[in-house]
């Protein structure tokens, strides 16, 4: 256990010399997280990136047919989650995984979330007043914002998160069916739009921005802040090891670094919101729950349409 653990795992390692990483990581960030690691371990990573739907794809077809090319695989935890039912990853038994945000590993320990998506809320600070923010979400209802909301049209395991976090579907649903009569909601597709239309002044207040979103666009002087409704939601992202991995050394290396202080130091750099708690955080201070990559998986169908009918489509009327 302990040093002589990562010992032998770096040993072995070396000797396999190599790992195939499947991904969706922003091709421009891969060099922060990829070079940092092959500079202190001597270990290529050969990198695949894609978007979600071509990786899960990838994997569960390379798999099925037996031809085992990747060794490790960061993507969404709900996605994650449907590889390890296809019996594609394996359990890592890791001391990091003590470190990390609560909900951050399943109990079948086969992936470990490494970074969170965090939505947070976003204002044009020349159309509202900081004192004037919503503290709780049943505050949105207040006549004032009537007209001045904004949402992002595919938010729906945000929708499903907030709905349960208000006591149950029954009285979830109906508080978003108020908000949308009384104050309606306009619906952007994407949210780098909808955080320019927010930096525009068009969408006065954005319930849906990604936290680096505002932050970014803040730092260049433009009229926009954030602040979150807590808890604020996050989806997360994970990492995992195939079980059939040709280099699983490598691999499980790979793992505990991205999830170590160093791995997750250099997703902070790239503006990402860490799982290890022993990492400063860019959103310190604030309570985040994440999405259950689960219900995300089970039950998005339902929750895509309950989504659509309840804000979607009456988000124009």
């Amino acid at each position: 256990d302990g040093a002589d653990r990562m010992e032998k795992i770096v040993a072995a390692a070396k000797k396999e010399g190599t790992l195939t990483l499947y991904t969706t990581i922003a091709e421009k960030d891969l060099p922060a997280i990829v070079k940092p690691f092959e500079q202190k371990y001597g270990v290529k990573v050969n990198v695949w990136r894609a978007g979600t739907d071509k990786v899960l794809q990838r994997a569960v077809t390379e798999t099925r047919a037996k031809k085992y090319e990747f060794d490790a695989v960061h993507f969404g935890a709900p996605e994650m989650e449907a590889l390890s039912r296809e019996k594609i990853l394996q359990a890592v038994a890791s001391p990091v995984h003590k470190d990390l945000l609560a909900g951050s590993v399943p109990s079948h320990r086969e992936w470990a979330s490494t970074i969170l998506s965090v939505w947070v809320q976003a204002y044009n600070t020349q159309a509202v007043k900081k004192e004037d923010l919503p503290k709780t979400y049943k505050d949105l209802l207040d006549p004032k914002w009537k007209g001045k909301l904004g949402i992002e049209a595919k938010n729906d395991d945000w929708f499903a998160t907030v709905v349960h976090q208000m006591g149950g579907e029954q009285q979830g649903l109906k508080y978003f069916q108020d908000l949308v009569a009384k104050n309606g909601i306009s619906p952007r597709q994407g949210h780098t739009l909808l955080n320019n239309m927010v930096v525009s002044g068009e969408v006065p207040l954005a319930l849906t921005v990604y936290s680096y979103m505002p932050e970014q666009a803040k730092k260049k002087g433009a009229p926009i802040d954030w602040f979150a409704i807590e808890p604020a939601i996050a989806r997360a992202n994970a990492i995992g090891v195939a079980r059939n991995a040709q280099h699983p050394a490598a691999a499980l290396l790979f793992y505990e670094y991205l999830l170590g202080p160093d791995g997750q130091n250099a997703l902070v750099s790239l503006d990402y919101v860490p799982t290890n708690t022993k990492v400063a955080s860019p959103l310190k201070g604030v309570k985040i729950v994440t999405t259950d990559p689960v219900r995300s998986l089970d039950e998005s169908g339902k929750w895509s349409k309950l989504y659509e009918e309840t804000v979607l489509k009456k988000a124009g009327s």
